[in-house]
């Protein structure tokens, strides 16, 4: 079945014909070992948002990948500043994509862990209170929670003073969580980075010039160049491209 706007292939093996959800599923489906997988959108000159929010970058064949590549992961990680600011809401999913899930022995919601070192987090925000699976806040040993959030989410400490997301990343494979998908934000992006813990970009390219102002879609601290070869390239009617690019 295809959903709403076509999407085809560009490359490899460019195709005219429209790319269902099986087939879609099946460019990114699971990893047989641990991955950490980046999904962003950007504009052609590099913006991470318009008028402040990616939502203005981000159309029906973005979401509907967005939406499969939720569908296929352990873990949802987004950064605390992401979560508030994008006011992130419960992680559920339709049942045909929860019955996907089942039938690949998985649970029938992914956990969102959400990275924070300042614990600056509302106990009362949907993403917390309204979740299907009680969600995880990575942060370290010298964080305070605010009243509240331990009793809807659990705290995973890693590292004094800073974060370990090596440290973290590796407690969540221990805990069965190995397909990871981070949805940014940049300055999370921009450490995984640095910290060489990202396996696979999930790039979505709008048609849009969004002119000076917003942001990139890395923010922090400078780091080495990583390569990360392309695998595949997707593109909707729309004129949006879709990259995949990952580790060998």
């Amino acid at each position: 079945m295809t959903v709403g706007m076509p999407i085809r292939r560009l490359w490899p093996e460019p195709s005219t014909q429209p790319l269902d959800d099986a087939a879609l599923t099946a460019l990114y489906d699971r990893a047989d070992e641990p991955r950490l997988r980046v999904n962003l959108v950007t504009s052609l000159d590099g913006a991470v948002s318009v008028d402040g929010y990616s939502a203005g970058l981000s159309g029906e064949p973005d979401k509907r990948v967005f939406g499969l590549l939720r569908m296929v992961c352990d873990a949802l990680v987004v950064a605390a500043g992401t979560l508030r600011h994008e006011a992130y809401r419960a992680v559920r999913l339709n049942e045909r994509r929860r019955a996907w899930r089942r039938d690949h022995g998985l649970t029938d919601y992914p956990t969102l862990v959400v990275v924070s070192a300042a614990l600056d987090l509302d106990p009362a925000q949907a993403a917390f209170a309204d979740a299907p699976t009680r969600p995880i806040v990575l942060t370290h040993a010298d964080a305070e929670p605010p009243p509240g959030l331990t009793d809807v989410a659990d705290l995973l400490r890693c590292g004094t003073g800073r974060v370990d997301l090596a440290g973290g990343l590796a407690e969540l494979h221990r805990r069965g969580l190995t397909q990871l998908l981070c949805e940014g934000g940049p300055h999370l992006f921009g450490a995984l980075t640095a910290a060489d813990l990202v396996d696979e970009l999930c790039l979505t390219v709008a048609p849009l010039l969004a002119g000076p102002g917003p942001g990139r879609i890395t923010a922090g601290d400078t780091a080495p160049p990583r390569h990360l070869p392309l695998r595949h390239l997707l593109a909707a009617e729309d004129g949006v491209l879709m990259l995949r690019h990952a580790r060998p």
